[in-house]
């Protein structure tokens, strides 16, 4: 019974990627940029547009960016499986989870099927439920450490700098109101995985069976059950092992800070390069909750907005703007495309056939 319901599970994924879960989030896209740039698109001079030395040095620093963000994914897929993925099978967990990501609303996220992929490519399906749950903590974990360092080194004046008084003030809000919810649901996450994962489950059972909340509880039961069969295999790592997955977490995220860093470099001469990186943080910890896939539409509204006080044109903006969505989104809408239902169809077949 266990192997046919996995069995459908696989067949689910491999016919839920439809056309309309890549077309909509380019046309939402397409749609933010032509409404911020509506008055601009006939006055755009690419003569502003330095192309020299220095732009090339820059491009071949956002493909290391590109190549460093997936080594560092790949490489913690391999370490929390402990060499049980292959280089090759984690990179491709890896990439199949940014796709989903890029075609599911942030605040779902690719992680949340990584272990679908981990069991299309052979790891047990309860194992690789509870190693979900430790990349899930492991990146939360990231942005609680990574934030207030961040901060430490970056006058609050100047992060949330921007024309715009109310959109300033409104950023640094809705920074601060997110920033807050994940510190909380990584402590969470922490004494439900280490330290008492009975009475996190207790709590959390207790909670949803208000009546208000009821109609959530059957998710929340195999959530707190599976956090429960997570603590019992993670008590047993080492610290070199969590230390090694942190570090692993670590160069999937700065990599796409470094990213922009590396655009701004290229393209904006003279620019605060300490400040673009720390407003990176600021902009992936808002794009987590987006309601759109991937963040599309308000990535590209956020991004504009938020720099604009560092853009010497608009035509400037449009580009770095425009190069950031394809190396950081738009690319692994072309893979869905092309190569992952390829992997999923042969991933699937391998499964049906070991049943």
């Amino acid at each position: 019974m266990k192997a046919e319901k996995n069995t459908e599970k696989n067949t689910e994924i491999k016919g839920g990627i439809r056309p309309i879960h890549i077309i909509l989030p380019v046309l939402i896209g397409i749609a933010v940029v032509v409404w911020l740039f509506a008055d601009e698109f006939g006055n755009f001079d690419f003569s502003v547009v330095p192309l020299n030395r220095r732009t090339a040095v820059a491009a071949v620093a956002v493909i290391a960016m590109i190549a460093a963000r997936e080594f560092g994914m790949t490489w913690r897929y391999r370490t929390i499986t402990d060499g049980d993925l292959s280089w090759w099978k984690s990179l491709k967990v890896c990439m199949m989870c940014e796709f989903t990501s890029a075609v599911t609303p942030s605040a779902v996220g690719g992680s949340s099927m990584a272990m679908v992929f981990m069991k299309l490519e052979g790891i047990n399906f309860g194992r690789a439920t509870t190693l979900m749950i430790v990349t899930l903590f492991l990146d939360e974990l990231f942005f609680v450490v990574s934030c207030p360092i961040v901060l430490l080194f970056t006058p609050l004046e100047s992060l949330f700098a921007s024309s715009a008084m109310t959109f300033s003030v409104g950023l640094e809000m809705v920074f601060w109101g997110i920033y807050s919810v994940i510190a909380l649901w990584t402590a969470l996450l922490f004494v439900g995985i280490i330290v008492r994962p009975q009475a996190i489950r207790a709590i959390l059972l207790w909670v949803f069976g208000l009546r208000l909340l009821k109609r959530w509880r059957a998710k929340v039961v195999e959530m707190a059950d599976n956090m429960v069969a997570a603590s019992q295999e993670v008590k047993q790592r080492t610290l070199g092992w969590w230390l090694r997955a942190f570090v692993a977490t670590a160069m999937l995220w700065v990599p796409r800070y470094l990213l922009v860093c590396a655009l701004f470099w290229g393209l904006v001469v003279g620019a605060d390069y300490w400040l673009v990186f720390a407003r990176q943080a600021v902009v992936w910890i808002v794009l987590m909750v987006c309601p759109t896939p991937g963040g599309s539409g308000i990535g590209e509204w956020l991004f504009t907005q938020y720099y604009a006080d560092m853009m010497p044109s608009v035509t400037v903006a449009m580009l770095v703007m425009f190069t950031w969505r394809i190396v950081s989104y738009y690319i692994y809408l072309i893979m869905g495309i092309t190569v992952v239902p390829m992997w999923l169809r042969k991933s699937t077949k391998n499964v049906k056939t070991e049943l």
